[in-house]
């Protein structure tokens, strides 16, 4: 039927590969409830095992997590888009300046790239050779107001220690191309007010020079996908079909 066959071709598309970046201690699991909404709306998720969080690896450096993503775009069908959450926003955008040509869009959830030549997660004090999970107090008000007890108790039971030469890895960007790639933000426990406000005054200097950036509001604390999974993939499904 010709009719069924343009809905058909249509669908199919708008699919697009996504590859999925947890932010700092979490591993690829943390995606496993968004998964399934953006299969629903046909597209296919890629969750990162990110060498030292989630693979047993506690030498792993920043250059390793990097590769790992740029590994899992390239085996992406046509051009993904490379979803980094948290302090992973900088891996995504680092993807994005690995491979400019390739990356459709990057979306960022809770985070923000760092700068070429500083340090990319360094926050929380190291000990032996890793970055552990702080506990909830760094984390009290809006970042967390929508975890209950039993959420942040999984949530901490799972936390991966980030390798110390990870946290405290150098930030290398090289390609002015990553400029030219769009970036949509997703704002959490942050509104787009908020975002718009730090890029135009300095703060996010990535984002500064970044040619083409959407600002979307999420009503969720900073792990949308533990609390709000259906919503951030209808999100990321409508920035897929943007790009």
């Amino acid at each position: 039927m010709p009719g069924l066959r343009f809905v058909q071709n249509h669908f199919y598309s708008q699919r697009m590969d996504m590859v999925l970046i947890g932010g700092l201690w979490l591993d690829a699991t943390v995606w496993e409830d968004v998964t399934g909404h953006l299969a629903e709306r046909g597209h296919r998720a890629v969750p990162v095992t990110l060498p030292g969080q989630g693979d047993g690896n506690g030498a792993a450096t920043l250059a390793d997590q990097v590769a790992a993503v740029v590994a899992a775009v390239d085996a992406a069908a046509g051009r993904p888009m490379v979803v980094g959450h948290s302090a992973a926003a900088g891996l995504a955008w680092l993807a994005a300046d690995a491979r400019p040509e390739k990356v459709a869009t990057v979306t960022m959830i809770g985070g923000f790239p760092a700068a070429d030549g500083t340090a990319y997660a360094d926050f929380f004090p190291i000990r032996d050779g890793a970055m552990p999970f702080p506990g909830w107090e760094p984390f009290e008000g809006p970042d967390s107001a929508d975890l209950d007890e039993a959420a942040k108790e999984s949530l901490g039971s799972r936390a991966v220690p980030v390798p110390e030469r990870v946290a405290t890895g150098v930030v290398r960007l090289g390609d002015e191309r990553r400029y030219d790639v769009p970036v949509v933000l997703i704002c959490p426990e942050f509104s787009p007010a908020d975002a718009r406000q730090w890029i135009d005054e300095g703060d996010v200097p990535e984002l500064a020079r970044a040619r083409q950036v959407s600002l979307v509001d999420i009503d969720s604390g900073h792990w949308p996908m533990i609390t709000a999974p259906a919503e951030l993939a209808r999100l990321l499904a409508e920035a897929a079909d943007e790009a």
